[in-house]
């Protein structure tokens, strides 16, 4: 879980360029990196309990000790689980700013200003923030 964590976390920091908090932004909700590191903790518990050796954990029928391993490869298949799991969050949430974005430009023109703006723009936070001014 750790290190599904530790991969959001990562995710949120590439994906933002840095830690952001949870946001709403013109009605859409951005999870920044809380978010990120709840579903890349999430996305690997759930990989290692369908795949890892959690998978062959039998909770309805309980024995005196079951054998749970810990290897290298599991943490680090963890931490890509949950950088994708996140990405997964972020790719959504870009996907909706960008779509919100479109909405806002095809209401009014745009000026000159906001038009060199875009030019700048390199996440879709900044491009909704450049066409609606929010």
């Amino acid at each position: 879980m750790s290190a599904g964590a530790v991969g959001g976390a990562l995710n949120a920091y590439f994906a933002d360029h840095g830690l952001k908090r949870p946001t709403v932004v013109n009605g859409i909700w951005c999870p920044g990196a809380l978010g990120n590191i709840i579903v890349g903790a999430l996305s690997a518990v759930v990989s290692w309990a369908l795949y890892g050796s959690g998978a062959v954990v039998d909770i309805a029928k309980p024995t005196p000790r079951e054998l749970i391993s810990l290897r290298l490869t599991a943490l680090a298949g963890a931490l890509l689980v949950g950088v994708a799991g996140a990405r997964w969050l972020s790719n959504q949430v870009d996907k909706a700013l960008l779509d919100e974005s479109v909405r806002q430009a095809v209401q009014k023109p745009l000026s000159p200003e906001q038009k060199e703006e875009l030019q700048l723009c390199d996440t879709p936070r900044k491009v909704l923030k450049a066409v609606a001014g929010v």
